[in-house]
């Protein structure tokens, strides 16, 4: 069961970076992107937190604001504003790849788990194949923009903290979902719909029925449940392995949707990367 759900949030999330990029490059904004993301989930998910019988206290609202802090409206702003200024293959890489490095080395530091030599060369495979991906894009379109970059390691930043904190949450996995969408909803429509930045009236019709179903109902509630229930089932380091097929995957359907093709020193750094993430996903020994 926690492969099927890990299979399930890698095909949304591979989805997600090319669905992202085609509206934000376009008629969208990124603040349209998530008002439609929360909006519509937490509408969707509004029964699992009003449900009979079933009152949630006050420590896991807290907990659902934190998470909603890490994995919620901040980190889709950072993914949203870096896929605006780099690629769907860089965006689906980057963000992705470095979360199992960045949550190894949480986990090593502040958890006490002890890696193993694997885990370390997979961590270092990963950074070797960001660093090729990068160069090869230099090289063939150009430097890359260093704010796009930013935003998308610090996504992962946020992603693995995210990660890491869900494994020592009680929250389950719908109820986490639920929290993330409802909080990120509260903090950010409020300040969308005041400000007159909506540029919703843009997009055609079928673009904006595409991006409802997409971000409101495919992303906020089944892959967020998805990725949620693969953590309970798999824990954190194994479900990080979906995420290795991530990057080819993405890279896949960007071809005919958005006419991004890889060169081949991409694809060897996606394959890089990959394999690097396999190797860093191996569940960790305790000491």
């Amino acid at each position: 069961m926690g492969i099927a759900w890990a299979v399930l949030a890698l095909t949304i999330f591979s989805g997600w970076f090319v669905v992202t990029r085609f509206s934000v490059t376009r008629n969208l904004q990124v603040w349209d992107i998530v008002a439609l993301r929360f909006g519509v989930g937490a509408v969707v998910l509004a029964p699992v937190l009003m449900r009979r019988g079933v009152r949630l206290s006050r420590a896991a609202w807290g907990e659902g604001l934190l998470l909603s802090l890490l994995w919620g409206l901040p980190f889709v702003l950072l993914v949203a504003g870096g896929l605006r200024l780099t690629s769907a293959m860089e965006a689906a890489s980057i963000t992705p790849a470095i979360m199992p490095v960045l949550a190894g080395v949480l986990g090593w530091i502040f958890l006490r788990e002890r890696q193993g030599w694997a885990r370390w060369i997979g961590h270092a495979a990963i950074v070797v194949g960001l660093v090729c991906l990068v160069g090869a894009g230099i090289a063939r379109d150009g430097p890359p923009s260093s704010l796009g970059l930013a935003a998308l390691v610090g996504a992962g930043l946020m992603w693995a903290i995210y990660t890491l904190r869900l494994r020592g949450s009680a929250l389950s996995a719908v109820q986490a979902a639920a929290l993330i969408c409802t909080w990120s909803a509260l903090l950010f429509l409020p300040v969308y719909l005041l400000s007159g930045a909506s540029r919703l009236s843009l997009a055609s019709p079928s673009e904006l029925v595409v991006q409802i179903l997409y971000q409101g109902v495919a992303m906020s509630c089944l892959a967020v449940v998805s990725f949620n229930r693969a953590v309970a089932l798999l824990g954190p380091s194994a479900a990080a392995a979906i995420i290795a097929l991530l990057p080819a995957v993405a890279s896949l359907v960007a071809i005919p949707v958005l006419g991004e093709i890889p060169a081949p020193a991409q694809w060897a750094a996606i394959a890089a990367i990959g394999i690097g993430v396999l190797l860093a996903a191996r569940r960790p020994s305790l000491s």
